[in-house]
């Protein structure tokens, strides 16, 4: 069953972690059988983590665990056909989580069905709505099954992987949506408080155009698709430095509670070699303060054009800002 999954060599001999640094962990990976929910589930298994994939497919399913147990050794993982917009079935899905392996340490929320993507004026209800089912239901689904679980044993890490704020890297309907689950997830962070309070960890991460080089499709609007090429890279990042990059960043969640990453962000911590090191970006972005992240969409665009209070940068330094089509990552 292995030849039904696009997959190639693990690149987290590169990434500077240990191998079976993660032995002892328990983690779920929404969306895990394909891409970069496959990706990040191989990379955890390769740290040491035991692996509970919850997706729809049972045949992909059974794919999946078949590489990881061979990959990794038997045990390594378990399926569990899974719709995460669904209640009844994530209840099940947590309970043979625990059942077979006790506890939940990570929680990668991942699921997501792209192919409803569309532009605004063309969206339809009935894929916006199953979007938001899949995206927000199910993120809370899974916090709400695996967090206090966490809280309890003062250990864990959840994670998104989000995208852009709007169209350039993807559907202006799917990019609504997962920012919808952004202000979810970092509402959680605030929510739990430090690091030091409650043991759990939360982050957002930005992938990038994933994928294995393909011909541009005819059918879908220019506006709404990434550029070929990422940064350092001759086309998409491939899923498996997707995973090695989520994989790094979910080590080191403590540091990052709270923040969302892109995956450029953590490839620069890794001293990644890229291999079009002529093209990666030699700067970062600057993060919003404290003070605007909460009130972000009150401080978009020009605003009024004869303010009546001095403005100031919303930046922690003065840096002035990047043009949009000039982002790093």
């Amino acid at each position: 069953m292995e030849n039904k999954l696009d997959v190639a060599p693990l690149s987290m001999d590169r990434t500077g972690l240990k191998k079976g640094a993660l032995a002892g962990e328990v983690a779920v990976v929404t969306g895990g059988t394909s891409n970069i929910g496959l990706a990040t589930a191989r990379c955890l298994a390769w740290l040491g983590a035991k692996l509970v994939i919850a997706a729809r497919n049972p045949e992909r399913g059974a794919a999946t665990v078949a590489l990881l147990d061979k990959e990794n050794g038997p045990g390594t993982a378990l399926f569990v056909s899974t719709d995460v917009s669904d209640e009844a079935r994530m209840k099940t899905m947590a309970q043979k989580a625990f059942d077979t392996f006790g506890k939940v340490d990570i929680l990668v929320n991942n699921a997501m069905d792209m192919s409803l993507g569309a532009p605004v004026l063309t969206t339809t209800v009935q894929q916006v709505d199953r979007q938001y089912e899949i995206a927000v239901r199910g993120a809370l689904l899974g916090i709400q099954l695996f967090v206090p679980g966490m809280q309890q044993r003062h250990h864990g890490v959840v994670t998104y992987v989000a995208t852009t704020f709007r169209y350039p890297y993807g559907p202006s309907n799917y990019c609504a949506i997962k920012g919808a689950t952004v202000s979810l997830m970092l509402s959680l962070a605030a929510e739990l408080g430090p690091v030091a309070k409650s043991g759990v960890s939360v982050f957002t991460y930005i992938p990038g155009l994933v994928g294995r080089p393909r011909p541009e499709r005819q059918d879908r609007p220019r506006a709404f698709v990434a550029p070929l090429a990422m940064p350092g890279y001759p086309g998409p990042y491939p899923p498996e430095d997707c995973g090695a990059a989520l994989a790094y960043a979910i080590v080191h969640a403590a540091e990052l509670h709270g923040s969302g990453t892109i995956i450029g962000q953590a490839l620069r911590q890794m001293d990644w070699k890229y291999p079009k090191p002529e093209t990666a970006p030699q700067s970062d972005l600057e993060r919003l303060s404290d003070e605007i992240e909460v009130r972000m969409f009150g401080h978009l665009g020009p605003g009024f054009p004869d303010p009546k209070q001095p403005l100031r940068s919303i930046n922690r330094s003065e840096a002035p800002p990047m043009k949009p089509w000039a982002h790093p990552d």
